[in-house]
């Protein structure tokens, strides 16, 4: 019992200072107070605030430096694509630059998924991608909706039978789950990209790269337009 406590502890102190962190609250080069103050403050032990300022360093975004401290450190460092960093700096609205840059991410491995989806993808797989499209089709919550949009999204990177590809998911699923659920609380219909994933869905069961490419391209840029409110306002034009 004691132990799982230490855990839950650690746990919070790293949630609560990694958000501080990520947000800007505690600003690179700024240097957390002493190690007692700081536990104090915090109400915990110094050992779980010891666990918790390892987890941060592991994670790129303090430091200890001899006769100075733990220091915050530049953005740089940290570990972007890791799983709390990206839940941090998803928690609250993400400003424009990072919603771009996720865009960005996006661009460089999702169209080329689905290309190789379409040229390598089995009956199974298939299968896994044409039932996380009809949950798509049948979400009645935006909740809903973007579990679903998930799980298409992996069956396009599971089909495309590159075992490193898969395994980019587990590394930016929080990014991509967090710009799903921007994107569906951003439109009035939430369902307003079902046609693309049609045409990814329809361009990997014929089996024709390009087409998927440009169709998940294009997915990917009408998102982007939909949560700049570039898409509405072409729309309404």
């Amino acid at each position: 019992m004691r132990v799982a406590t230490t855990r839950n502890l650690h746990g919070h102190v790293t949630h609560e200072l990694g958000e501080r962190i990520v947000s800007g609250a505690l600003r690179p080069g700024e240097v957390l107070p002493r190690e007692e103050a700081l536990a104090e403050q915090m109400a915990v032990s110094r050992t779980a605030l010891r666990e918790a300022l390892r987890v941060l360093s592991a994670k790129g975004l303090v430091e200890a430096r001899p006769k100075v401290g733990t220091r915050v450190r530049e953005e740089r460092y940290w570990q972007q694509l890791d799983g709390d960093v990206l839940a941090w700096r998803c928690a609250s609205m993400p400003p424009a630059a990072f919603v771009e840059k996720l865009v960005e991410m996006r661009e460089i491995f999702e169209p080329a998924a689905a290309a190789f989806a379409a040229r390598r993808r089995d009956e199974a797989q298939l299968n896994e991608l044409q039932t996380a499209y009809l949950a798509m089709e049948a979400a009645r919550t935006s909740d809903e909706w973007v579990e679903a949009d998930m799980q298409f999204h992996e069956a396009v990177l599971v089909a495309t039978n590159n075992e490193l590809m898969i395994s980019l998911f587990s590394v930016v699923e929080t990014a991509l789950g967090a710009f799903f659920v921007l994107s569906a609380h951003r439109s009035n219909d939430f369902k307003y990209s079902l046609p693309y994933h049609r045409q990814v869905f329809e361009a990997i069961r014929r089996r024709q790269p390009e087409v998927a490419r440009r169709a998940m391209q294009q997915m990917i840029l009408d998102a982007r337009a939909n949560i700049t409110g570039k898409r509405r306002a072409r729309k309404s034009a």
